[in-house]
Parts: structure tokens; C-alpha cells; sequence
């Protein structure tokens, strides 16, 4: 890790590298490129775009803005300055980069920022169905997830399932999140949280290659639930369409349920089960109240 450099960007030709960065994920449509102009505007008043370099040559970013969460409609809401809160956009590695703990290294660049500013959360999305996203938000940063989105960037047609979020809830100056930032990883596994039954609510069904979901059984009255996904949804979804948009399909009626029955996702676990490596989110339903919402 010792060739990785993590800095600030603010310089016209580094912001340019950033945007030809992002059409290595969203591909060359302008509409979802964030332009050079916009960057540096956001950079130079409150937010920050971090680059990480490998050997001199940028292989991932980070972007984020200081925001607030404050309904606009409301009469009663508090100031927006008493909600402060950093929302992270649009992280890429390099693929050939990518294992070597280049988006910690940058989320927890980011997070040294929100302390210097006197922030405490910092906020993104993701789509529930990448188990490598899960893994980094959930297990390695120790991030809370609250929130289940159905279509989030509200689109049209087909594409409104791709469209589903999870929102991240990263409490930076939290013991969870401090013991993360040392390397304190969480140390339970699937094995510990089966033992003491917590429930997988739709254990997939075994196909061959690939998994295929199950329908959820009732929403569970116990203290922990597991909820499965896919451990390697891209490339299913390049493989199989059909079942992939059967598992948007599955995980947005779980977790539509699942949290409005109070849950919340607190880890997520990638272990060898009934034979083969399977990936849950490990949902509680009784935890720390400091992260939830007056």
C-alpha cells in the first residue's frame, strides 16, 4: 500500500483526468459525467475531490459535498447547519486496481476530512445487489444502512429497478467507525450469527452456477436476520439478464419489508455455506439508538 498516494484535487488537468476516470464505470454519456467546471466549483467552496495515484498515474476517486437532510416542506425542521452532513458521490477504481484497499484508503480520506470540519456523517448510496460494495460499506467502514430507495434517481421505463438504492449512514466519529479506521474489522461470521438463529429470510435456491432467489418467508420477529444476494451480481447479470432483473425484483420487495418492519442493516458476511461461498446482509433489529434520527 505504500505506493498508493491519496491527495486533493484542484488543478484544471487533474480534474480532467477525473472526468475521463469516470467514463471507465458510466460510460461517455455527458449526462452522467460530472464536467470539470462543476469539480473545481465544488471543491474550492466546502466539498473535495480526492484522486488516488498509483506510480504517478490517477486509478480512482472520491467526490463529495457538504449537504443536509433537512425536509424543505417542513415548517418545524431545525436549521440546516444543526444537520450538516458530507454526501459522497461517485467512487471508482480501476479495475486492474482494484483489491488493494484503494477505496478505503479514499473513504478514509474523506472521513479525516468530515472531522477537520466537524461533520459526523457522511452519506452515499449503492445498489443493494454488489456484495464488493456491501463489504466495503457495511463490514469495512462499519457503516449503518436505514434506508431502502426503490428507483432513487427516479427514472423511467425498464430501468427504474437498476435504479434501487441502499443509503449509507457513516457516522464518522462513532466507536464503530474509529475501530474500523484502525483495521479493527468486525470478527463475526455467517457461523456466529446462524447460531444464534437469526433467520436467512430468503435463502436462495441452488441452480448450477448460478443462485436463483426464494420468496421471502414472513418477516421475522427475532433479534438479527440475514438477507442473501448474490456474491458476483455483475456477472451474472452479464451472463443471465433475466434472472439478474429477478433478483432486482426479489431484493426490492425484501427490503421494502424488512425495513419497515424496523430493521436495519448493521454487517454483511461472504462465507462458505451449504457448500459454496454465499453472501448476506445481516440485519438487527434492537441497536445502538445514537444512530438514529431525532
Amino acid at each position: 500500500m505504500n505506493d498508493i498516494r491519496i491527495q486533493r484535487l484542484l488543478r484544471a488537468h487533474q480534474l480532467d483526468e477525473v472526468v475521463e476516470l469516470q467514463k471507465t464505470y458510466w460510460g461517455h454519456d455527458a449526462g452522467n459525467l460530472v464536467p470539470r467546471h462543476m469539480l473545481y466549483s465544488l471543491a474550492l467552496h466546502g466539498g473535495h475531490v480526492l484522486g488516488a495515484y498509483v506510480h504517478g498515474r490517477l486509478v480512482g476517486f472520491v467526490m463529495g459535498f457538504i449537504g443536509t437532510d433537512i425536509d424543505m416542506d417542513d415548517r418545524a425542521a431545525r436549521p440546516a447547519m444543526a444537520n450538516l452532513l458530507i454526501m459522497s458521490k461517485r467512487m471508482v477504481v480501476l479495475k486492474d486496481y482494484r483489491g488493494r484497499n484503494i477505496g478505503y484508503r479514499l473513504k478514509l480520506a474523506q472521513r479525516d476530512i468530515a472531522l477537520k470540519q466537524a461533520i459526523r456523517l457522511i452519506t452515499w448510496t449503492f445498489d443493494p445487489l454488489l456484495a464488493a460494495n456491501a463489504h466495503l460499506n457495511i463490514r469495512k467502514l462499519g457503516a449503518v444502512v436505514q434506508r431502502f430507495s426503490a428507483n432513487y434517481f427516479g427514472l423511467a421505463g425498464g430501468d427504474q429497478l437498476r435504479s434501487d438504492r441502499l443509503v449509507v449512514e457513516w457516522w464518522v466519529t462513532q466507536r464503530r467507525a474509529e475501530t474500523r479506521a484502525c483495521g479493527e474489522g468486525s470478527h463475526l461470521h455467517l457461523k456466529h450469527y446462524l447460531d444464534v438463529r437469526a433467520p436467512i429470510v430468503n435463502r436462495a435456491i441452488d441452480a448450477g452456477e448460478w443462485l436463483k432467489p426464494r420468496a421471502m418467508t414472513a418477516v421475522p420477529g427475532s433479534t438479527f436476520a440475514l438477507v442473501e444476494i448474490p456474491g458476483d451480481f455483475i456477472r451474472l447479470e452479464a451472463s443471465e439478464r433475466a434472472l439478474a432483473d429477478d433478483w432486482r425484483g426479489h431484493i426490492r420487495e425484501v427490503f421494502t419489508q424488512i425495513f419497515a418492519a424496523g430493521y436495519i442493516i448493521t454487517d454483511f458476511v461472504s462465507d462458505v455455506f451449504e457448500g459454496r461461498r454465499r453472501s448476506f446482509y445481516l440485519l438487527s433489529h434492537h441497536f445502538d439508538e445514537t444512530h438514529r434520527k431525532n
